[in-house]
Order: structure tokens, then C-alpha cells, then sequence
């Protein structure tokens, strides 16, 4: 059964507030319903639209096995959509993009070999064995460092199926990477951003922590319902 999209919960959620008009970029003019003093309201009608279309696509990907990439660096966002991720079995970066986390696999694969290494001797107690404190210490400063980059996506292996994005303009780099391997991208899009390069776009506000929360629920349940139909097929 499809994930229900409920607009009144959009609208007490505040996803309709765009930015100020001043502020707008001219390709989202599908979006916006009207000016509201100097800010763009955001057309929910749209919104609901968009999700309707995600929310079947993030379901078909969580069926066919593929892991769906979450990406929401932002301050605000980070606890939620790491918990989100977390939630729905996906991999997730909710710190700095690293440049080529997507595009050069080599070098990322090597930084993710080299945590999962050092994270095995340290736990098996073999660093602890060849080095003294300090060095044991610093040994696990680098994991520390390096989980802080990679342990979101330590279990990806090969591109994912699908990128959902919270804020398109703070995460471009992680669009742009997707977008030259060909990876789906699924995207909440504020007034002052350009859609074009969102292949699902859900127009709304990126900023208000309850509307993204909103947002992170419908995406967890879109994949949940896809995973589970997976375990059937398995069954």
C-alpha cells in the first residue's frame, strides 16, 4: 500500500514558506503560489505532487535491493536525517562531503578499508599489543576522524540506487556527483534553488526542522514499505 501524503500536516509543518522574494529563483515559478509580504508561498498542491511521484520511486529502489543514499549536512538537519537513514537500513553523510565520496571510488574505498582495518585491530586488541598508549591513541583519533567522514556509507558498496537531498543548494556537490554517475535524485527544493537538476523534486521549505522531519518520515516509510515487499519476494 502507497504512503499517504497528508497536506494538512504540510501545511501545520510550515513546508509552504519559501524565501524571501528578492531571494527566488525564477525556475521555480511552477512552484509558488503567491507573495505573502516579501516572502513566496510555496504552491502545497505541487508539493504533494512531487511526493506522490518520489515516494513510489524511493519504494521501487528499496525493493530491487538498492541502498538509497541520504545526504543532509546542514546543522539543523544532521541528528534527523541520520536517524532517519538509520531507521530505514540506508546509508547516509550528515558531515562535510567529501569531494568524490561517489565519484572516486578508489580513493574512498581506501579510506573505508583503512577504518574498517584499523576499527578490527582495535577491537581485537592487536593494536594495543604492537604500540604503546599514545600511538594507541592516536590510532584511534583516525578512526574517530575517519568515522566522522565515512560511517554513514562504511557498508555501501558500489553507487547507490537513489540520493534523497534535504537542501539542495548546501549539498550541490553531492547532487552534481550523482548526477554524473546517473544516480536518481530525489530533492526538497526551497524557492531559491534550481530545480533542474533534481530528477524528483518536491518543492518546500529546507530550512524548518518539523517540515523536513515530515519529510524524513514519508521517505523512511516509502523505503521500509519497499524493503519489506523485498523480504516477501525472498520469503
Amino acid at each position: 500500500m502507497a504512503v499517504e501524503v497528508d497536506i494538512k500536516a504540510l501545511l501545520e509543518a510550515g513546508v509552504h514558506f519559501g524565501h524571501k522574494t528578492s531571494r527566488w529563483h525564477p525556475k521555480m515559478a511552477p512552484y509558488i503560489h503567491s507573495k505573502r509580504q516579501d516572502s513566496h508561498i510555496i504552491d502545497l498542491t505541487k508539493t504533494v505532487e512531487g511526493l506522490d511521484k518520489a515516494l513510489p520511486f524511493l519504494t521501487k529502489v528499496a525493493a530491487s535491493g538498492k541502498t538509497i543514499l541520504f545526504v543532509g549536512t546542514k546543522k539543523q538537519a544532521k541528528e534527523a536525517v541520520k536517524a532517519a537513514a538509520e531507521q530505514a537500513g540506508q546509508a547516509y553523510v550528515v558531515e562535510r562531503w567529501v569531494g568524490g565520496m561517489l565519484t572516486n571510488v578508489a580513493t574512498t574505498g581506501a579510506q573505508i578499508k583503512k577504518l574498517k582495518d584499523l576499527e578490527r585491530r582495535m577491537v581485537s586488541g592487536d593494536l594495543e599489543k604492537r604500540y604503546n598508549k599514545l600511538e594507541v591513541q592516536r590510532f584511534q583519533e583516525e578512526i574517530d576522524s575517519l568515522n566522522l567522514k565515512y560511517s554513514g556509507i562504511k557498508d555501501l558498496s558500489g553507487h547507490p540506487g537513489a540520493v534523497i537531498v534535504l537542501d539542495t543548494l548546501v549539498d550541490a556537490n553531492a547532487i552534481r556527483e550523482a548526477k554524473t554517475l546517473g544516480v536518481p535524485v530525489v530533492g526538497v527544493v526551497d524557492t531559491n534553488a534550481n530545480p533542474d537538476m533534481v530528477d524528483y523534486v518536491i518543492p518546500g521549505n529546507d530550512d524548518a526542522i518539523k517540515g523536513l522531519q515530515l519529510f524524513l518520515d514519508y521517505f523512511v516509510a516509502a523505503i521500509q514499505e519497499g524493503a519489506g515487499s523485498a523480504k516477501k519476494e525472498e520469503n
